[in-house]
């Protein structure tokens, strides 16, 4: 795996001697160490959580070369590692535990408070490689891994699909959909239903700037179409690159129109 990417949602607490509580992202490579915690000034971490329930230094993040390790530095509260992707799976982290393990590509991990509420943050870990179909014979050495490795049951493909679907049904678009036509795309989908659009856009970031590994030159618009880079700017040309590449390499195929809820409108066909 090339790393992992840390996100701590916008109110819950920010980076570590910064004002305000911003969001926070981090990406870490193999070898590389974040620590989260209420902090201090003898207690620095890269991820603070405010809430006087949280100890000082609560806890730290490893990445490996194939995973990523969590240790809990609490000597009475376990933290709990979910797969918001998955079917309720979670795993508890007792209290001293040293790197455990985490096996979901998608984790939300979660501390108690003493608001009867939660504090959370959110580890993407991409680049989980997967093996030629079984029968490829040949030694491990022989065997090639998939370029592009994503997971047809996740979020982020569903997301992916979305954008995918007017060229997929021949709609001739002009454009690619935008953040708000994916929500309402997915509006009524068992678990793309709930998406709003920080969360779609997120999920964009996650596939351009992980999973399709697209370059900031390959995602960033023409410089010479004339005047400066907006965000908006940026943000569109990563849409486009995302679905060009994806189509181009047949990521997404016709057959996985079928992941999207029925289309509103009467009449519908695909190619």
């Amino acid at each position: 795996m090339s790393g992992i990417v840390v996100h701590l949602p916008q109110g819950s607490g920010g980076a570590d001697g910064e004002p305000g509580g911003g969001a926070v992202t981090l990406r870490l490579g193999p070898g590389e160490v974040a620590r989260f915690g209420r902090g201090s000034s003898a207690t620095p971490v890269e991820l603070r959580l405010a809430d006087e329930a949280i100890s000082r230094l609560a806890g730290e993040i490893r990445v490996t070369d194939d995973h990523w390790q969590l240790t809990n530095h609490s000597t009475t509260q376990s933290y709990v590692v979910e797969n918001p992707e998955g079917a309720g799976e979670y795993l508890r982290v007792s209290p001293r535990r040293a790197g455990a393990p985490i096996p979901f590509e998608f984790s939300r991990v979660v501390l108690p408070t003493r608001r009867g509420t939660t504090v959370s943050f959110q580890v993407f870990a991409p680049d989980h490689v997967y093996l030629d179909p079984p029968g490829a014979g040949g030694s491990w050495a022989s065997r090639t891994v998939t370029a592009y490795s994503l997971d047809e049951t996740a979020t982020y493909f569903l997301v992916l699909v979305a954008l995918c679907e007017p060229w997929l049904r021949d709609q001739s678009p002009v454009a690619v959909p935008t953040t708000p036509q994916v929500v309402e795309r997915l509006r009524g989908h068992a678990t793309g239903g709930r998406l709003t659009a920080r969360a779609v856009s997120s999920h964009i970031d996650y596939l351009a700037d992980e999973k399709l590994r697209i370059g900031l030159a390959a995602a960033a618009p023409d410089p010479g179409a004339g005047g400066g880079t907006s965000g908006a700017d940026r943000r569109n040309g990563k849409r486009d690159a995302v679905v060009g590449l994806a189509l181009r390499f047949g990521i997404v195929r016709e057959e996985h129109l079928a992941l999207l809820p029925p289309r509103a409108e009467a009449g519908a066909r695909g190619r």
